[in-house]
């Protein structure tokens, strides 16, 4: 044991000179291995009387550990020695061109979409949300869209399957579902003023009309609103979303049955001929009704944006089916970028 212990301190002291890893690992081996010098002494205690085997034991688990700490120590060592001399051998050439980095870009319609909601939300309007799987009844009966109307007809609307005893299911043609689920939910009562958007669905393909597409709408309900406010509301909107307050905006008057009276819209931009982008009007009478506000004090204006056709005249693209195509070389170029504030 004494031996043992005298070899335990000198070896503890050659390791201080060891700078190989493979040398500190034999020593390991020798000393502390399974059939090692400490390990094979260890086991020679059980055979010794209690007293002596106590004193012994403790001496030789002190050297033990010491042993196995600078182990470790001089494992650590070596390995950073061999890690800086690598890195002081390594050279950086800094003639070698950067690497490009591919950054994403924001999609014309989510853009433009984030861009139109902040400016309504800058003008008092909260943003609501709807099911784009709608029934008859929000869809259509609630606006005022009488059965014969050519909006239910097949070719315009995306039915589903249906059983005669069901009500019927369809793809929401526009996101004036909302209006009715919000302003019907629970204990509901007006004043109202919020937006809501999302996709929607009609049979409908070419240059400038997508079987999916997405559209906003918005809806005013309060006391003594009139089409001024309806008018000063949209002007405010299209020259925020334009950037330009000088921008030419006329109302054509038109019909929609949730809406009397009705306008198109159009702006001019830059002396451009006439473009038409939203739809808008004061509530109809009837859909108030449908709706259980009474419509002798309170009034109201709506209107629907598409906000495909905003981003296109924004952004000048061309062929609405671009949108959708997922080339990468377009949404380089049509794309925004996320650190882009318009």
């Amino acid at each position: 044991m004494q031996e043992l212990q005298s070899q335990l301190k000198i070896i503890i002291e050659k390791l201080k000179d060891i700078n190989k890893l493979d040398e500190v690992e034999e020593v390991r081996i020798k000393y502390l291995g399974k059939k090692g010098l400490v390990t094979q002494e260890m086991q020679k205690l059980g055979a010794l009387p209690p007293e002596q085997r106590k004193k012994l034991g403790q001496e030789l688990n002190i050297l033990k550990n010491q042993l196995v700490e600078e182990i470790k120590f001089k494992q650590i060592q070596i390995q950073e020695a061999e890690i800086n001399k690598k890195l002081m051998s390594d050279t950086i050439d800094i003639t070698l061109p950067v690497r490009e980095k591919e950054y994403g870009t924001i999609h014309p319609i989510s853009f433009a979409t984030r861009e139109i909601i902040e400016i309504f939300l800058n003008l008092g309007f909260e943003c609501e949300k709807g099911p784009e799987v709608e029934d008859d009844y929000h869809n259509f009966s609630a606006l005022n869209i009488p059965e014969n109307h050519p909006a239910r007809d097949m070719h315009d609307t995306f039915y589903m399957k249906y059983s005669p005893n069901a009500a019927k299911r369809l793809l929401r043609t526009h996101t004036s579902n909302v209006q009715i689920r919000k302003m019907t939910a629970g204990s509901s009562k007006p004043p109202f003023r919020f937006i809501s958007t999302g996709r929607v669905y009609r049979c409908d393909s070419d240059m400038t009309h997508s079987p999916m597409f997405h559209q906003l709408e918005g809806v005013c309900i309060d006391k003594d609103i009139d089409m001024g406010h309806l008018k000063g509301c949209l002007h405010e909107f299209i020259s925020k979303f334009f950037r330009d307050k000088k921008i030419e905006v006329r109302f054509r008057p038109s019909y929609f049955p949730f809406t009397e009276p009705s306008a198109e819209v159009d702006i001019s931009i830059n002396g451009s001929k006439w473009l038409e982008v939203l739809g808008c009007g004061m509530v109809h009478p009837n859909v108030l009704k449908n709706l259980k506000i009474d419509s002798n004090k309170y009034r109201g204006f709506a209107f629907g944006i598409g906000i495909e056709r905003l981003a296109m005249l924004k952004y000048s693209i061309r062929d609405l089916r671009t949108f959708f195509e997922g080339d990468v070389r377009w949404s380089k170029k049509y794309g925004r970028s996320f650190y882009c504030s318009r």
